[in-house]
């Protein structure tokens, strides 16, 4: 099993809009001028240091979606795929209380596992449980809708 994580955070406002939207329109020029090209960023220091800078073109691409979030005053959380969770952060994740969460766990609602005497939570589990409950959500809308509808309400 995954190393449980805390997740990273970036608030919405923590990073200014307009540093990041300038850093964004670098970023996306330097890839749309390379578009055909598969190999790695070379980054050259601004500060004459003879150590170039190498990143993958995968990690570049997603740093600008990062900056593009950031630049629109969106906050970012990034997690390593298949990443466990604390039950905190499963709870900061679904907006529940952790007691609400620990309910669910218990109800066999979303699996976990015991790593003494704390609860781990696969990430990718919580999003599954999230879109379910969210297509639950709006199932029940739209039959509210469709009954209100057929009552003569809307």
């Amino acid at each position: 099993m995954a190393p449980a994580i805390e997740s990273r955070k970036i608030a919405p406002g923590d990073v200014d809009a307009e540093q990041a939207e300038r850093a964004l329109h670098r970023i996306r020029s330097y890839l749309t001028q390379t578009a055909h090209q598969d190999e790695d960023v070379t980054i050259l220091g601004e500060t004459g240091s003879d150590d170039p800078l190498v990143l993958p073109r995968p990690t570049v691409e997603m740093f600008a979606a990062i900056l593009a979030a950031l630049a629109s005053g969106q906050g970012v959380q990034l997690l390593p795929v298949n990443a466990e969770v604390s039950t905190q952060t499963a709870a900061e994740i679904l907006n529940v209380s952790r007691p609400f969460l620990i309910g669910l766990l218990e109800q066999g609602e979303i699996p976990y596992r015991l790593v003494g005497r704390h609860r781990r939570i696969l990430f990718n589990d919580v999003i599954e449980y999230k879109r379910k409950d969210d297509r639950r959500r709006k199932d029940a809308a739209d039959a509210l809708t469709e009954l209100d509808e057929e009552l003569g309400l809307l």
